[in-house]
């Protein structure tokens, strides 16, 4: 089972717990790497950067959940994926960490992309793995993209209703989570493991509500094209040839639209699944630790 998140208190939607997880104790002399986890899952999709000796002697590596994920409640029950890119600027506040490099895993990575464009004095590079800036567009879609309405309206209409307090996210939502999310790669010893952490963090109906926030965020988000030239930071874009949720084609249309970073490149991981951190850390690690370093 995982262990359990620290958590830090910030102001934002009427005063916020968030969820936090340092690989190590903080270390100033370091550059700071947040990074920020895949739709429904945790910190815990970082067991893989947090288990890289070498990434960790590169980085302080600090996983931060958004809202509707883990440990992270708003006093105000709406939230969107703005206020996630928010609440990591007052992280980093709370925990007196000025400047950072940003790591985001599918939605993970528009939400890094959003803190760069909230505080591009305070984000030095993003490292976006298999995301998409777009809505869940007709565009999208014909450049090969899944059918993101399609996937998440039936959950969003089953868990309309309020709950009992016994009740606990079906085991065929997180099964389907990680089919789309690790392909061939999913184990029984993760679904097993993100069976145990899912049915932890979405119980009740709170658990319930939460988790559909979560997916009408997903589904109904808006796009992040046109902002795209306010990011001047450098972008490292990573994506898999395997990922079945957003193509390369896609990617490979996003990365034009950084016209203003320093520096903004696409790299293809043959194989590579959706959550590519957690599929092929042998691919993404390397390439962190050489992002960082070039840049900082």
């Amino acid at each position: 089972m995982a262990e359990k998140t620290t958590t830090v208190d910030i102001a934002h939607l009427g005063g916020s717990t968030v969820g936090y997880k340092f690989g190590k104790a903080y270390d100033p002399s370091l550059p700071t790497l947040i990074m920020v986890n895949s739709f429904t899952t945790s910190v815990e999709l970082y067991r893989p950067q947090f288990a890289d000796a070498e990434l960790m002697q590169a980085a302080n590596l600090l996983a931060i959940e958004p809202y509707g994920h883990g440990a992270t409640y708003g006093t105000y029950r709406q939230f969107t994926y703005w206020d996630s890119a928010i609440a990591n600027l007052q992280v980093l506040d709370a925990l007196g960490i000025d400047q950072a490099f940003a790591l985001g895993t599918s939605q993970g990575g528009w939400i890094v992309t959003q803190t760069a464009m909230l505080a591009p004095d305070r984000i030095k590079g993003i490292i976006p793995l298999g995301t998409s800036m777009d809505s869940e567009s007709q565009q999208s879609r014909d450049l090969g993209c899944w059918d993101g309405i399609e996937f998440c309206t039936p959950a969003i209409d089953s868990l309309a209703e309020p709950v009992d307090d016994d009740w606990v996210v079906p085991e065929e939502f997180v099964n389907g989570v990680l089919d789309a999310g690790l392909g061939a790669t999913v184990t029984a010893e993760d679904r097993a493991f993100w069976l145990g952490v899912y049915q932890h963090n979405y119980v009740g109906d709170i658990g319930r509500e939460r988790l559909r926030i979560c997916s009408i965020n997903l589904r109904d988000r808006d796009s992040l094209l046109a902002r795209l030239n306010s990011v001047t930071c450098p972008v490292l874009w990573m994506h898999g040839t395997n990922d079945t949720v957003y193509s390369v084609a896609n990617a490979e249309d996003g990365i034009k639209r950084f016209t203003r970073s320093t520096d903004a490149q696409l790299k293809i991981v043959d194989g590579g699944e959706h959550f590519l951190s957690a599929s092929h850390p042998e691919h993404v690690n390397p390439a962190v630790i050489e992002f960082i370093s070039k840049w900082s």
